[in-house]
């Protein structure tokens, strides 16, 4: 049985919003973001503020999406930012090639390799790492609030009146109910490997023994996931999907607040093409302090 991300309803405006406008804002403002290159703070910082806001008016419990939080703040901190300082990857070309002063040199030494050389921290590396994390939780923000207010009964049919075909609808809907499905299983057989006196929290010996140990917890997990997709290819043969065109038992209609909010998504968006191509703004940038 499929299952979803944890949805409350709640009496907030961003709830009330029909759940086609929530993703044309989010397609609008990461399309705004990401297809000019906008990699200048000075425009990330007031989407990222946007969205902040948008994201506290949604109103979502902590209990319900700490674990999202870890996840997100481990990547864009521990991957997305220190990669960024490390290396420069990822952006542009005098970030990737920065020959600036360096504030530290981090010896790298691997004499079995023959490796003897240095990574460089700089000011420019420095910042572009910061401007990274404020891209990254900007779409963490845009797309987190998305499962955890949205009904899941209405994530095909809002994608099935944005245009998308019938089939595509299904798999999105599927694709959102996929990662709280499989946590489920997996809380579901730790739970049963530990009543049988299996040792979950405390795996010990070396990387391949605690690989092998992981067996009792991987197998049940992909077998389970293996039939509970057989079960959803048999239900959709049964009530003969793609033979012809759905119907779908669930309708959605527009209201004044959601133009407004599709306006305004789309008016953000069209700025800052505007801002990138018109006027050349949004180009890495560094505030005149740090470069040394």
């Amino acid at each position: 049985m499929l299952v979803s991300w944890k949805y409350r309803p709640r009496d907030t405006f961003y709830q009330r919003l029909d759940p086609r406008a929530r993703l044309i804002f989010l397609f609008f403002i990461l399309f705004g973001v990401t297809i000019p290159s906008i990699w200048d703070i000075r425009l990330l910082l007031p989407v990222f503020v946007l969205t902040l806001i948008l994201y506290f008016m949604a109103r979502i419990e902590w209990q319900d999406i700490k674990r999202a939080w870890i996840f997100i703040i481990i990547l864009v901190v521990f991957i997305v930012g220190i990669n960024g300082v490390l290396s420069g990857r990822g952006g542009p070309t005098a970030v990737v090639h920065d020959t600036s002063t360096p504030l530290y040199s981090l010896p790298i030494v691997i004499p079995w390799l023959n490796i003897d050389t240095a990574i460089n921290i700089t000011r420019l590396r420095l910042f572009f790492g910061l401007t990274q994390m404020v891209r990254m939780l900007t779409m963490a923000l845009l797309a987190l609030p998305i499962p955890y207010t949205m009904d899941p009964s209405v994530y095909g049919i809002s994608f099935r009146r944005l245009g998308v075909s019938d089939n595509i609808s299904f798999t999105l809907d599927l694709a959102f109910r996929f990662l709280p499905t499989l946590t489920r299983d997996l809380g579901i057989t730790i739970d049963a490997q530990r009543s049988r006196g299996f040792e979950v929290d405390e795996l010990k010996g070396g990387l391949f023994e605690k690989i092998r140990r992981l067996a009792p917890l991987v197998i049940p997990v992909t077998m389970q996931s293996t039939i509970t997709g057989e079960e959803v290819i048999d239900a959709m043969n049964m009530r003969a999907f793609g033979t012809a065109k759905r119907t779908w038992i669930t309708s959605l209609k527009y209201n004044r607040a959601d133009f407004v909010f599709i306006a305004f998504s789309a008016a953000v968006m069209i700025s800052l093409m505007i801002i990138r191509w018109g006027f050349g703004i949004g180009e890495f940038w560094i505030p005149p302090a740090w470069v040394q």
